[in-house]
């Protein structure tokens, strides 16, 4: 028989068809998971939870007490009812600042003590010399450990509603100004006209080797791809060592004497094989980005135990995609683990910025639970919620779920003699009859 030529190979339309095909539905999946999630942020914002702190103790105005700041809250809930995109959280300032170390809300409002007394000292009889009197002030605070495009979101909010309500205050101050018939110089209407000071401070502060709170976002990147990448390895060198597929080094092909062995074993070869090198990729990651890359990172025992333990999970649930599906498994798990990851992880837009189909791949996709996971490892002191507890937790019924699905199908195309390679009988028959030894066709990969 000829050996095919370069150029009747690619004349084979089946060539071009499936080739074709993979490559139109990669793109296209691709192009629409990555920019669909991340296209119109604020447009597709709801919910997004901002803390609103009122510790103003009030003043006497006209000799009866006055508390601005509940009028300041009350008018931003009331601006809130017909805007869902931020989701107002009136909580005291301990409880905020609980809320912003667990990564609970990404920014918080305060309205200080003394705000009444020093709006009061703008309209007193007898003022201090103008320039001299303090201004009212609202603190506006970030959480970048929470993801920096929503503490962005935010301030942005908190310091809209904060100037919004230093106009209004505004307007009644030149109105009590106008009605005392005092004239007052341009300087001193402009200064009541937006009489708060606002002011931004971090919130909840990271490291400054932290790439700005996403540092955990990268780390979980790391780990997700190193499971998948590694399943990858151990699947093909698996099949190398039974006499599935040849070795090629250079121009030399190797194989090894082809073992028949049933599915169910193949893959229990691969998870063992899995697990023994989690523990080294996990190992080495961690060494090169904090050991070398000098990463921000406390906690290092858990975090290099979360390490080895995400890379297994993955492994071990592409490993058992690639057992169900054979080769269409490897593109399976990209899309699985990569494609509807990332844009659904919640670590670059928030989850509440997101299209509601990705906030629903949110709920369940891995990449998501991992990040949070190392959010609270790297950011928040290790504190169980604030989302190590939900880690743990999704990644144990990830693992549970990937080995009962593995083995299943594994085990019934085992009972259904869907073996992998022919029966040693029909190779040698078919041996003999080429007249020569011959390669035996790499059967798809499972």
């Amino acid at each position: 028989m000829p050996h095919p030529t370069p150029p009747s190979v690619l004349r084979r339309p089946a060539l071009w068809i499936g080739t074709g095909l993979i490559a139109a539905v990669v793109s296209m999946l691709f192009a629409l998971l990555y920019v669909g999630g991340n296209v119109n942020p604020r447009g597709n914002l709801r919910d997004l939870p901002v803390a609103l702190v009122n510790s103003d103790a009030g003043a006497e105005f006209g000799g009866r007490p006055v508390n601005l700041g509940e009028q300041v809250v009350s008018g931003i809930q009331k601006a809130a009812q017909g805007d869902k995109s931020i989701d107002w959280q009136v909580v005291s300032r301990e409880e905020a600042d609980k809320r912003l170390g667990r990564g609970k809300v990404f920014g918080a409002l305060v309205i200080p003590a003394d705000y009444s007394a020093t709006v009061a000292g703008l309209t007193a009889p007898q003022p201090a010399p103008q320039g001299k009197a303090a201004p009212p002030t609202m603190t506006v605070l970030t959480n970048q450990a929470a993801g920096s495009i929503g503490s962005s979101m935010s301030s942005q909010a908190a310091q809209k509603a904060a100037h919004a309500a230093s106009a209004q205050l505004g307007q009644e101050l030149l109105k009590q100004a106008a009605a005392q018939k005092t004239p007052l110089p341009t300087a001193a209407q402009l200064k009541l006209a937006d009489p708060v000071t606002v002011t931004v401070a971090d919130g909840h502060p990271v490291g400054a080797r932290s790439a700005m709170g996403l540092s955990a976002f990268y780390y979980a990147l790391v780990l997700v791809v190193c499971g998948m990448l590694g399943a990858n390895v151990v699947n093909s060198q698996v099949d190398t060592a039974l006499g599935y597929l040849h070795t090629d080094f250079g121009p030399i092909r190797k194989r090894e004497p082809v073992q028949h062995t049933s599915r169910v074993r193949t893959l229990a070869i691969g998870i063992a094989l899995m697990l023994g090198l989690s523990l080294v990729m996990g190992t080495l990651v961690e060494v090169a980005t904090v050991g070398i890359l000098d990463m921000d990172a406390s906690h290092l025992g858990l975090l290099w135990l979360y390490s080895v333990a995400t890379i297994a999970v993955v492994g071990i649930g592409s490993l058992a995609l690639f057992a169900a599906f054979g080769t269409p498994g490897m593109l399976l798990a990209t899309i699985v683990f990569v494609a509807m990851a990332v844009p659904s992880s919640g670590a670059t837009v928030p989850v509440q910025a997101l299209p509601g189909f990705f906030r629903a791949l949110a709920e369940f996709e891995p990449l998501r639970q991992v990040t949070e996971g190392l959010r609270s490892l790297l950011y928040y002191g290790a504190q169980a919620d604030a989302g190590l507890t939900r880690a743990w937790g999704s990644m144990g019924v990830a693992l549970v779920a990937a080995l009962l699905f593995g083995f299943a199908v594994a085990r019934l195309y085992d009972r259904k003699g869907l073996h992998r390679i022919p029966h040693p009988d029909t190779e040698a028959d078919t041996e003999a009859g080429a007249g020569a030894p011959a390669e035996t066709p790499a059967p798809a990969t499972a």
